[in-house]
């Protein structure tokens, strides 16, 4: 009998010091992870499959894309001219609310042009709205932007 208790007790312990990592995989965070392996794996279908039908997307000197098709075609375009050799999301930080999702931080992406030619490393900040759709999280809305470059110092008295 203590066995048994003793048995469940640590199965309710490993359940809840086990949740915390399991919501972290749930919501913006899980759906920011999904990209990054996706853009890794340079997988224009995947990335695509991270975003909602209805999705609006907005990447660094490039149009606006509006739906599957055109946010499938901006990825398809990158992904065709530059093979991804690294991909990550940092200082990220994370507000959710029932249904809705946001997050912002800096993203950076390590490019290798596919026709040759120097590595380009591609970073700025970003800022996404995420929701469920049919049970899963997708973005609704993604806007990165290019980091300005620090002002000038100024100039000596």
């Amino acid at each position: 009998m203590k066995t048994r208790v003793l048995t469940g007790m640590l199965v309710v312990l490993a359940a809840l010091a086990l949740a915390p990592a399991a919501r972290a995989q749930d919501g913006p965070q899980g759906l920011d992870a999904a990209w990054v392996k996706a853009m890794k794996a340079g997988d224009a279908n995947a990335v695509t499959a991270c975003y909602a039908s209805d999705a609006v997307l907005w990447m660094p000197g490039d149009r606006e894309a509006k739906g599957t098709r055109a946010i499938h075609d901006l990825y398809a375009g990158l992904l065709g001219t530059y093979t991804v050799k690294d991909a990550s999301l940092t200082d990220t930080q994370y507000e959710t609310m029932q249904n809705v999702g946001m997050a912002w931080g800096h993203f950076t992406l390590a490019l290798q042009p596919k026709a040759g030619g120097a590595p380009t490393i591609m970073g700025g900040r970003f800022s996404s709205v995420a929701r469920k759709v049919d049970g899963k999280w997708r973005y609704v809305v993604d806007h990165a932007s290019v980091e300005p470059p620090p002002p000038p110092p100024a100039p000596a008295k």
